[in-house]
């Protein structure tokens, strides 16, 4: 669907609670009735991660595709990779609706869905069924009740880690009780040393390994972005994606629903997702590739964040107000301020601003 199209087609979708209208989109992906990229590749945004070869480094977040339903038609919008999840070992409901509210005056979204999922098994049979094209992430997280938090991050990139192209362990979302605490030093340490040692197990014989990440939120102060970032370093992880959606409410929100409990993404979390992705940058000397995501609806914003230290972005709650096309246009944005900038590639604008 084009940009105008969406525009005209908006306020009949507004007419549906958000979750429903999500549903929808989903149900019309299935169904191909989905929107395809018309923007040729551009050689300029073809970028090199992990070993990994992109078409460009402009990604889906996690959360649009919880059970990874849709991934071939997410990447046929123009995506350089879609992130799948977060998904659970066992199926949990999440938390009662509505769990998700639109922002509109703040071209925000809030969500409290608590990790709802159908579970590993037919995630990750749909994972194994499709032919592997394109680059696509898997996203694990630990179901509600499990006390054991690391145990179930185990099983889920057990399961997950022959067929996805690089793996995430989510440990920042605010809808889980107890889960950001996960981000804690010895926490995280502990977490990704058990991680990494499934990790091997489940690959054994393999010749390469996908790389494991850590999603962490913005909301860390400095002495916990330092944590996290000399953990990140000493453990082995491959890299990080920063950051997840935030507690905090601006002063200056606008919308009635500003008050709602859970996550705050989309525009308001901008200026925070990109403060706290520079300080983890620069203390980890730009040694680990970060993906930068949150707040992401232009390609100014997705410039920025590279310059700032990622080598990737991703976005997921722009779609919500400028549907598919954005996809197309952030890339050719993108790669008109790169060629601005002087710069011949992706990667080597990335953390050209802490140079």
């Amino acid at each position: 669907m084009g940009k105008f199209a969406y525009r005209a087609a908006l306020p009949l979708l507004h007419l549906f609670t958000p979750e429903t209208a999500h549903s929808m989109a989903i149900t019309a992906l299935k169904l191909g009735l989905g929107g395809r990229s018309v923007m040729a590749p551009d050689p300029l945004l073809a970028t090199r991660v992990w070993q990994l070869d992109f078409s460009n480094p402009v990604g889906l977040a996690a959360g649009f595709d919880k059970d990874a339903e849709v991934v071939d038609a997410m990447l046929a919008a123009g995506f350089g990779f879609v992130e799948v999840g977060s998904v659970t070992p066992q199926p949990q409901p999440g938390n009662p609706q509505p769990r998700l509210f639109r922002l509109d005056e703040d071209y925000g979204v809030i969500n409290r869905f608590g990790f709802n999922s159908k579970g590993l098994a037919a995630f990750a049979a749909r994972l194994q069924a499709r032919p592997r094209r394109g680059i696509v992430g898997a996203n694990v997280g630990k179901n509600k009740l499990t006390e054991d938090a690391a145990a179930d991050y185990v099983k889920g990139i057990e399961a997950v880690c022959r067929h996805a192209d690089y793996l995430v362990c989510n440990v920042s979302s605010p809808n889980t009780p107890g889960l950001r605490s996960l981000q804690a030093r010895e926490q995280i340490a502990a977490l990704i040393g058990r991680v990494l040692e499934a990790r091997q197990r489940a690959m054994a014989g393999a010749s390469t390994l996908p790389p494991l990440l850590a999603k962490v939120g913005p909301d860390l102060a400095e002495q916990e972005r330092l944590d996290i970032a000399e953990v990140a370093l000493a453990s082995g992880v491959d890299g990080l994606i920063i950051g997840n959606t935030t507690i905090d409410r601006p002063a200056t929100l606008k919308s009635r629903h500003a008050g709602e409990g859970g996550g705050l993404s989309g525009a308001p979390l901008k200026s925070k997702a990109l403060a706290c992705l520079a300080d983890i940058y620069r203390m980890t000397g730009g040694k680990l590739p970060i993906v930068g995501c949150g707040g992401i609806s232009s390609g100014a914003d997705a410039y920025a964040r590279i310059r700032a230290g990622a080598s990737l972005v991703q976005l997921y709650s722009a779609l919500v107000y400028h549907g598919p096309a954005l996809v197309d246009e952030i890339k050719r944005d993108l790669a008109a301020c790169l060629r601005a900038g002087g710069f011949n590639s992706v990667a080597e604008a990335v953390g050209a601003d802490q140079r």
